[in-house]
């Protein structure tokens, strides 16, 4: 069978390549399941907490690295887009005292904005492009740009790189996508069967 096999230089060359993919496929397999790294659980739920925003504002160059950092005993409240209700969430999640946001790194905004491109101004420098962390801006070289509002975090990095002045922070018009329903003050009796015993019979009274 092996000299059938030298006679015919084709179909040698396809077992070798078969025969090699699956030795390195193997290899492969081996070396990721030996050399795995576990990531870290805390960090990834730290980070779903965070808004996404990837502004930097912080002082990281993302929401993940901060997230990282937390998880390795930096403070909480470096956050400005994702404010104090951020700051209470990932207090609640590692056990802690919820700090109040530190205003070096910003204020939290009242109201969740985007931005606009005035298209007519627009000269198509691409700087916002360059500028925008999560893609939120489409356009080319001398062409004009726009931004996906549905995509755009509001970090208002591409504000300052423009060199016409021709985008703005608008505020987010509220649908219902960005509506919640507002948590209530305090914990109601839902159903008659929930109120406590004594308070009945002191009513019946």
């Amino acid at each position: 069978m092996i000299e059938s096999i030298a006679q015919q230089p084709i179909l040698a060359a396809l077992i070798a390549l078969v025969g090699l993919g699956i030795l390195f496929g193997a290899l492969l397999g081996y070396a990721a399941e030996k050399f795995k790294v576990e990531g870290d659980p805390i960090v990834e739920q730290i980070d779903e907490l965070l808004p996404q925003t990837q502004c930097g504002q912080c002082g990281f160059p993302g929401c993940k690295p901060y997230a990282e950092s937390i998880a390795s005993g930096d403070a909480i409240n470096k956050c400005p887009p994702g404010g104090q209700s951020t700051i209470n969430a990932i207090a609640s999640l590692l056990d802690v005292p919820a700090p109040e946001l530190d205003a070096e790194h910003g204020e939290e905004a009242d109201l969740k904005t985007v931005a606009y491109i005035r298209e007519d101004e627009c000269i198509g420098c691409t700087k916002c492009i360059q500028a925008c962390p999560v893609d939120a801006i489409l356009g080319a070289a001398k062409l004009m740009h726009t931004v996906i509002a549905d995509e755009c975090t509001g970090c208002d990095l591409c504000v300052e790189p423009c060199p016409v002045d021709c985008i703005d922070m608008l505020p987010l018009e509220e649908g219902l996508k960005q509506w919640h329903w507002p948590a209530p003050l305090k914990t109601a009796d839902l159903i008659a069967s929930d109120r406590a015993p004594h308070s009945e019979e002191g009513r019946a009274a």
